[in-house]
C-alpha cells in the first residue's frame, strides 16, 4: 500500500469540516424549513422569481444558524477531547 500524498492534522476547530457539515445540514434542514415558513407564513409566491427570492432570504438564515451551530459543536467536541487526553 503506497504512502498517503498528504496529511492532515488540525489544530483547534477542522474549519474543513466545519464547511462540508454547514452544506450539507443546510440543504437537508433547509429544504424543508423554507416549505414550512411557507406554508405557515402563508406567503403567496406566485411566480419562480418570488418562490426562489423567498427561498433565498429564508435559506440564508437557515445557513448563518446552521454554520454557527456546527461551529460551536466543533469546538466544544475539540475542547472536550483536549481536556481529556
Amino acid at each position: 500500500m503506497p504512502e498517503p500524498v498528504e496529511t492532515h492534522d488540525p489544530e483547534g476547530v477542522d474549519y474543513g469540516w466545519v464547511m462540508q457539515t454547514t452544506f450539507v445540514l443546510t440543504i437537508v434542514v433547509g429544504a424543508p424549513v423554507v416549505a414550512l415558513v411557507a406554508w405557515v407564513a402563508g406567503v403567496s409566491l406566485p411566480t419562480w422569481a418570488a418562490r426562489a427570492e423567498f427561498a433565498v432570504r429564508v435559506g440564508a438564515l437557515v445557513w448563518f444558524v446552521v454554520a454557527v451551530c456546527v461551529f460551536l459543536y466543533a469546538r466544544r467536541t475539540e475542547a472536550a477531547s483536549d481536556s481529556a487526553s
